[in-house]
């Protein structure tokens, strides 16, 4: 398990670069009004993990048409750290590589042709998700802290279903960049994520999903494995719009911000909180698969009850 090794040490020295040169970089994240922090902290750390899954792709042999449009929404995603870039900018460079990957899949897995109908929807999912993470990174460690349940339950769950090995060291690999990156961002951040972060983990853990499952009950089990990201992003954009709030506009009103904010717990522990739901959920979705459709939907819709009575609770003692 060198590759492994060598990430967690990649995603260490990438967070250690920034912080040491963010300033000089031009890549710092100014405190405003919907910010979680206080004072200025330089972003981009994630640039470790992005060097980490390119390196453990090449060593992989890992399809160019994986990688490549990673490595490019990536480095978009990274000069968005640095200037401005559109909404609609950053969604066509995020469609576009979305369906460069699922193209190149689906024709070299010589798929029936009924499936190519699947295609959109599952871009749809892939991006989604890449922004869902994205939102999510708002708070010390819950990027990071995700990325290392998440990435380590989808190689858990290939190891299971005797998936391809390259993409279990591949989870792997992220996962344990995931680790070294925290050492840098946990308790206290020194350095942020930054999209070239965020973005990367949510793109590469919706294509893993997609390359893993083989049906569509075992599409489900992996996307529950980041349950707290999209239980947390579907409440509050369903609390948004019911509020009259345009969705492009930046705040600061997810379950977790609420809770680092306004109730003023620590970061580290809402991040930690976070990974440990998502960890008690995944084993429960591992133990549950065998038998059936019906256990795994049932303890999904529980949870998300859950969750959303929890956040009704939240944002009524702070009338949000």
């Amino acid at each position: 398990m060198v590759i492994v090794l060598v990430s967690l040490l990649l995603g260490s020295m990438g967070a250690w670069v920034i912080e040491k040169n963010g300033y000089k970089f031009g890549v710092l994240d100014v405190p405003n009004h919907r910010s979680s922090h206080v004072k200025e902290v330089p972003k981009g750390g994630g640039v470790g993990i992005l060097i980490a899954f390119v390196v453990s792709a090449v060593c992989l042999n890992i399809s160019l048409t994986f990688w490549i449009p990673v490595l490019v929404l990536s480095s978009v995603s990274f000069l968005g750290d640095k200037i401005e870039l559109s909404i609609k900018f950053r969604l066509v460079i995020q469609f576009v590589c979305s369906l460069i990957f699922l193209i190149n899949l689906f024709y070299f897995a010589r798929v029936h042709l009924l499936a190519w109908f699947l295609i959109i929807p599952l871009s749809v999912f892939i991006v989604g998700t890449s922004n869902f993470y994205n939102f999510m990174d708002g708070i010390d460690g819950i990027a990071g802290v995700t990325g290392f349940v998440g990435f380590l339950l989808i190689a858990y769950f290939g190891f299971l279903t005797d998936a391809d090995s390259n993409y279990i060291v591949l989870a792997l690999s992220i996962a344990f960049a995931c680790a070294g990156f925290l050492f840098f961002n946990l308790p206290k951040a020194k350095v942020f994520m930054g999209d070239i972060g965020s973005v990367l983990l949510g793109f590469v853990f919706a294509c893993l999903i997609v390359l893993l499952s083989r049906t569509f009950f075992e599409f489900i089990c992996l996307a529950g494995f980041l349950f707290p990201f999209y239980a947390d992003e579907f409440i509050t954009m369903f609390v948004r719009i019911k509020n009259g709030d345009s969705l492009k506009i930046p705040h600061r009103k997810h379950i977790y911000q609420l809770l680092a904010n306004e109730y003023g717990i620590e970061h580290w522990k809402v991040s930690t909180g976070y990974g440990m739901i998502q960890f008690v959920i995944g084993i429960a979705i591992l133990f549950l698969k065998d038998f059936g459709y019906i256990p795994v939907f049932s303890l999904l819709l529980l949870c998300f009850s859950v969750f959303t009575v929890f956040s009704i609770m939240i944002r009524q003692k702070l009338r949000i």
